[in-house]
């Protein structure tokens, strides 16, 4: 079936076909053509709701249970390592005067901070980075709901072990087996994973980038509500409460993605999990460019693995800088405290509706790629800002200027979608999440390793250093642009 006929059914039948042809690629090729529609008539369509129920809500919930816990589970690290050193936390020296010499001890919470930060982040995305690709190829045969219940079953057992560490005043190292234990169910990325991709299941090629927009929307609004919430609370009654929260949010994600979201893939019972055909997969996407990719050859391949670098180094500087502000907004010479770290978070999230909002306008008149050069320009701009900032009025103007800054990403990935044939999506997407899980890896030891390396002469460096690596892929961005309107033009005028 080529594209034009795909663009003509409607989408509960365009789910049908697409998982039948998802399904056969991964049997026996058919002898002749006969064979291959019987093969696809014999697959039992899934069942059509009546109402308009997608993963927008499951994301929202997995969204905000882990923006609630994260800047909390910080704050809490930071206090439990300040007690062991006999730090009282005392602000009135370093905070009033921002030319008085930062505390050792201070300096010394901070960095130990950071490094455990990154030791409990390199436990679970490392193990997160081995079970994603297998649960995302997986859900082309088993179905997308799988991987929305089970790693929403992982994330509530980390909270659980949570609990019990702080209930029991556990030492901090037992935050680490909560976090393998979420990546063993594939962690937050397997939730993005099968998010997506039921995204892309569902919609057709011209409307899939503001559907992903929307998705990510999702993440804002939930990470907004939770930063505001996750402050307040903290401040009036601890640690402990908040999450029982957020266990009872990831808890709630997974009843409504049990009950409530319909697939849009024909589960195969006959479908394994634990085999070799899924990173196989992946694999031959990459190294052959994917089936979509015969007419345009090698600048086709590479094309992708461009535009995964990009994305790739996006993310990458995403999650490493999101873990430091925290940290750099507790410390002197801004010395926030929870209701101002709320707020600072929330205004950060805010920029995924801001986002939205432009990038829906600016395609009114701009191409995607144009689109996610503007974004990275407010993101550049507000990391500068962010590595002068000494009081908090420039911290504020600095998640100003990043209003922007998240609209990047859902141009990435519909670029990558539309790369590759629709019975390749699973394969894609199993990928961008192992990418993903990569780039939260990445980002969490580069950036938690520079941090405190850097202290000594310059502490907003490292988000400098962010600002400069954002230069790589929109040269890339730009470059692939030009390229493209180059040979559309060249091929207009040789027909």
């Amino acid at each position: 079936m080529d594209e034009s006929d795909t663009t003509a059914i409607l989408p509960g039948d365009l789910l049908a076909v697409t998982s039948a042809a998802d399904q056969e690629s991964d049997r026996p090729a058919a002898k002749d053509g006969s064979d291959e529609a019987a093969a696809a008539v014999s697959v039992r369509p899934p069942p059509r709701c009546p109402v308009p129920v997608s993963v927008e809500p499951v994301l929202f919930l997995s969204m905000f249970s882990l923006v609630l816990q994260t800047p909390l589970s910080t704050q809490y690290l930071r206090d439990r390592i300040s007690e062991d050193l006999g730090y009282n936390g005392t602000r009135r020296s370093g905070c009033s005067n921002s030319s008085v010499t930062p505390d050792p001890l201070q300096e010394e919470v901070d960095i130990l901070t950071a490094h455990w930060n990154l030791y409990i982040n390199l436990g679970g995305f490392s193990v997160g980075l081995l079970v994603v690709p297998l649960l995302g190829s997986w859900s082309d045969l088993a179905g997308r709901r799988p991987i929305l219940i089970l790693p929403n079953l992982g994330l509530a057992l980390q909270a659980v072990v949570y609990l019990i560490v702080m209930y029991l005043k556990l030492p901090v190292g037992y935050f680490l087996l909560g976090r393998v234990l979420s990546g063993l169910s594939g962690d937050f990325s397997a939730i993005l994973a099968g998010c997506f991709s039921y995204i892309a299941d569902t919609s057709n090629r011209r409307s899939r980038t503001f559907r992903v927009a929307v998705l990510e929307a999702c993440l804002g609004l939930s990470g907004m509500l939770a930063s505001i919430i996750g402050g307040q609370w903290r401040r009036a009654q601890g640690y402990i409460n908040p999450f029982w929260l957020v266990l009872a949010t990831n808890l709630a994600a997974a009843l409504y993605a049990s009950l409530f979201v319909r697939e849009s893939v024909s589960p195969d019972p006959r479908a394994k999990l634990f085999t070799t055909r899924h990173h196989k997969a992946v694999w031959h996407l990459y190294s052959t460019g994917g089936s979509s990719s015969e007419g345009g050859g090698r600048f086709h391949r590479c094309k992708l693995w461009l535009y995964t670098l990009c994305f790739f180094l996006v993310v990458t500087i995403h999650s490493g800088s999101r873990e430091l502000y925290v940290l750099y907004e507790l410390s002197s010479p801004l010395c926030w405290g929870p209701i101002l770290i709320g707020y600072g978070s929330a205004a950060q999230n805010l920029a995924y509706l801001s986002s939205l909002l432009g990038l829906k306008i600016m395609q009114c008149c701009l191409q995607d790629s144009w689109v996610a050069l503007v974004s990275l320009a407010s993101n550049i701009a507000g990391l500068v800002v962010f590595s002068v900032a000494d009081t908090t009025q420039l911290m504020f103007t600095g998640y100003g200027l990043c209003f922007l800054f998240m609209a990047v990403t859902p141009v990435l990935r519909s670029k990558l979608s539309k790369l590759v044939d629709p019975s390749e999506q699973g394969a894609l997407f199993a990928s961008v999440a192992c990418v993903e899980s990569l780039c939260f890896l990445v980002g969490s030891g580069v950036f938690n390793s520079l941090y405190p390396a850097t202290l000594h002469f310059m502490k907003g460096f490292t988000f400098l250093f962010a600002a400069i690596i954002l230069l790589i892929p929109a040269g890339i961005i730009g470059t692939l642009q030009c390229l493209d309107q180059r040979r559309n033009h060249r091929d207009a005028t040789t027909s």
